[in-house]
């Protein structure tokens, strides 16, 4: 690994060699690099303005030989400390000693993670790849949502999955929202039918951090943890501003509002309240098809967190949210009075959800009690097809964390209750009468992460008990070796398991189009994975560049997915007779210089496919590749900040009617790019602005088939419900508002505020 940093180190540090003329030989230079009075290993030494330098090794010492003579800036950089300068004069023949003092400062690779483990351990120190987004990432492009906000992260992408309701999920790795769990503050307070909500309605000045982690952690965190975790990490309240602001609105008539203050009860008690308000009423139909381009939106969010310091230093914590939110997508012209006909077709969806999280150290020590509450109401109308649901879920866990010498453990017994009703097949006996589902999933997991040196090994199994399903059974393990300061080597394989509400997460059952017709009694589906993952950061030259390169592979069984082939009448689901398989490679790169400037590259490369029958099948919306890039440059002392983001996604297969649907069966390559700027004013005040899609990406306008004909009332079927090709409808089509992989939304410029007080 030496070798590679070094010869990584040496193809970086290109700069040309301005030697004196004057220059009448070569002399040398060593020393050693300290901070703090310890020696820093594998520091950056080189001569300002060339390709000359070294790496100092395990001990901090360098040695740098045949350097003309002459005056010349020496400088010496490190992972985690300030850059070191100084002015030094070389003479012919002469060895000269110098010990270059360095300044620890923030290192990423300190940062706290909390998700991989469930334990608090720096970022570096971490047996599981975790990826921490920070408020200051999302700030480089301000969005209301934290879902729009993951655009530029990579391996990560919001997916929307209906052109009218514009409603979505996460993809992480290519794998489908439903395999991603979203949690907050390391609780799983939202699954099923609210996965989005999630990542709705929390202000980004609340947010301390979000970590994602790539691949299965059923192992700690059940069902759902397949595909990956999205972990919103709210502020500790004595850590966040007495007050904050952030208002911005774009020239398509949206408005976001993000209010947060904290305040005191007594010595002991601390509350954090946040508010985000969001208003979208500007109906807009630049491709021309009749609908709106983007659905309108009127979001309210309110939360609320209390920290408790107990007597002996515990400290509990419970918060609690309530949402609110009133959507709709449809014809132009579609109002109020329209919802649940077939005069005019629109998509209006009324949500309500409350959620109350907490945790409470127990006296007992080493263990604390997590729990969580949330019910979520969801009344809507797709056309004139109603989905009315009601879902609550109930959750607690006790955690027994304890050091034994080399062994790090931590015993959980979670415990999960789920109702579920609504007005579909899913709940309804064979007579039709109302059957709400409850389902009980109690559990218990063990972890232990042993310390070997510059490597650890962390060994995991979880047992949970379905009330419906049975015993599920979901080990892991992970490896972790240090090569040096900043350069890992991570190794995870587990196993994962999903149980699966059809209702809650296909889109396509709700439109009323077919008949849901459910084959065989569904099974979890289950998975099998495999992450290398390599992390280190390389001095090069003046600078540093980082890489976070993984190698993924995750085999499915018993998945579940939708027949729209064997009858058009009906949506067939059935476990998958076969497997599928995920697997991929991702490359992330960081480039940091001595002056504010900033690069930042990611590529995820995916192949997705579904092996049955002896036929290998690519599913749909699932992209190729995907790819993120973001600058950012400080000029500090007129308080001026540039940035720019951009991401770019591949083909991916859309879901065609038939084979004579006109449409391309493959998405283009298409991209998203972004700039602001933001001028800051005094240590409270900062405004910002700029343009979002600079390119004015759009889908094409015949992305909703028969968009003139939303009820199929001049749609003509034979005696099988087959269509029949007519010279109003030659390609055989219906309406469908599924064939969607982006945004209709347009350029569009912004311009916000943000205020902190402190």
């Amino acid at each position: 690994m030496k070798i590679l940093r070094i010869f990584i180190a040496l193809c970086f540090a290109t700069l040309p060699l301005w030697a004196q003329k004057n220059a009448t030989g070569n002399g040398s230079l060593e020393g050693q690099v300290v901070s703090a009075g310890n020696p820093v290993p594998y520091a950056s030494v080189s001569l300002m303005g060339t390709s000359i330098g070294t790496l100092a090794d395990s001990a901090g010492r360098y040695k740098i030989e045949r350097i003309p003579s002459g005056s010349w800036e020496l400088v010496v950089s490190a992972v985690g400390y300030q850059p070191f300068t100084k002015k030094i004069n070389i003479k012919a023949g002469e060895v000269q000693q110098h010990i270059a003092r360095l300044t620890a400062t923030d290192n990423k690779l300190e940062e706290v993670v909390v998700t991989g483990t469930m334990k608090e351990v720096t970022k570096l120190d971490s047996p599981v790849p975790v990826d921490v987004i920070t408020p200051s990432f999302l700030a480089k492009n301000p969005t209301p949502s934290v879902f729009e906000g993951l655009s530029y992260v990579n391996g990560v992408r919001p997916q929307i999955n209906c052109n009218v309701c514009n409603t979505g999920d996460i993809h992480i790795n290519g794998l489908e929202g439903p395999y991603t769990m979203v949690l907050i503050d390391g609780v799983p307070i939202v699954s099923g039918l609210a996965t989005v909500y999630g990542l709705t309605g929390i202000p980004n000045s609340l947010i301390e951090r979000i970590e994602v982690v790539k691949g299965p952690a059923s192992t700690l965190y059940g069902s759902e943890a397949v595909g990956g975790l999205i972990n919103i990490i709210t502020r500790d309240n004595s850590k966040a501003p007495a007050f904050s602001g952030d208002v911005f609105a774009t020239d398509y008539g949206e408005y976001n509002v993000d209010l947060g203050a904290k305040f005191s009860v007594g010595k002991s008690i601390t509350s954090l309240v946040g508010i985000n308000y969001f208003n979208y009423q500007n109906p807009v139909d630049k491709n021309g098809d009749g609908f709106t381009d983007l659905t309108l939106q009127h979001r309210i969010s309110v939360f609320n967190k209390w920290q408790f310091k107990h007597g002996d230093g515990r400290i509990s914590s419970l918060a609690a949210r309530f949402f609110n939110e009133d959507r709709w997508g449809g014809e132009m012209n579609w109002e109020p009075k329209y919802r649940g006909g077939d005069e005019v077709y629109g998509e209006s969806i009324y949500t309500q959800r409350f959620e109350l999280i907490g945790s409470y150290a127990l006296p007992l020590k080493d263990i604390t009690l997590q729990y969580s509450f949330n019910t979520h109401r969801q009344n809507s109308v797709y056309g004139d097809t109603p989905y009315h649901a009601h879902q609550n879920i109930a959750f607690g866990q006790f955690l027994w964390d304890k050091t034994i010498g080399q062994h790090s453990l931590l015993i959980g017994t979670p415990f999960r209750y789920n109702y579920y009703n609504d007005d579909t097949p899913a709940t309804a006996t064979a007579d039709g009468s109302d059957n709400a589902s409850h389902t009980f999933l109690p559990g218990i997991f063990v972890q232990d992460e042993i310390s070997l040196g510059k490597s650890s090994l962390l060994l995991g199994a979880r047992y949970d008990y379905n009330s419906i399903h049975g015993s599920i059974f979901t080990p892991r393990i992970a490896w972790k070796h240090n090569f040096g300061q900043a350069d890992v080597l991570r190794l995870n394989i587990g196993r994962g398991y999903r149980v699966v509400n059809l209702f809650t997460e296909e889109h396509a059952a709700l439109t009323g189009a077919r008949d849901v017709v459910i084959e065989n009694e569904l099974k979890p589906e289950q998975s099998w994975n495999a992450n290398l993952n390599y992390v280190t950061k390389i001095p090069t030259g003046n600078s540093f560049l980082g890489i976070d390169a993984a190698i993924f592979y995750t085999h499915f069984t018993n998945r579940i997915l939708p027949d729209y082939d064997t009858d058009p009448l009906k949506i067939i689901y059935d476990n998958l007779d076969g497997y599928s398989v995920s697997r991929g490679v991702s490359l992330n790169l960081d480039y940091s210089f001595i002056f504010p400037l900033k690069l930042v590259a990611g590529i995820t490369l995916t192949d997705n496919f579904v092996w049955e029958n002896n036929t290998k099948t690519l599913p749909v919306l699932t992209e190729k590749f995907m790819g993120v890039g973001t600058i950012s440059y400080d000029w500090e002392k007129i308080g001026l900040t540039f940035d720019y983001t951009a991401n770019v996604v591949g083909p991916m297969r859309l879901p065609l009617l038939n084979e004579d649907d006109p449409r391309d069966e493959y998405s283009p390559v298409w991209s998203i790019q972004n700039i602001q700027l933001t001028k800051r004013i005094g240590g409270k005040w900062e405004i910002y602005g700029g343009v979002k899609n600079l390119l004015n990406f759009r889908p094409p306008a015949n992305s909703i088939a028969r968009p003139f004909d939303p009820f199929n009332k001049k749609v003509v079927f034979d005696e099988q419900g087959e269509v029949v090709a007519t010279p109003d409808n030659p390609y055989r089509l219906t309406f469908d508002p599924s064939y969607v992989y982006a945004s209709n939304q347009g350029i569009r410029g912004f311009l916000g505020v943000r205020y902190t007080f402190h």
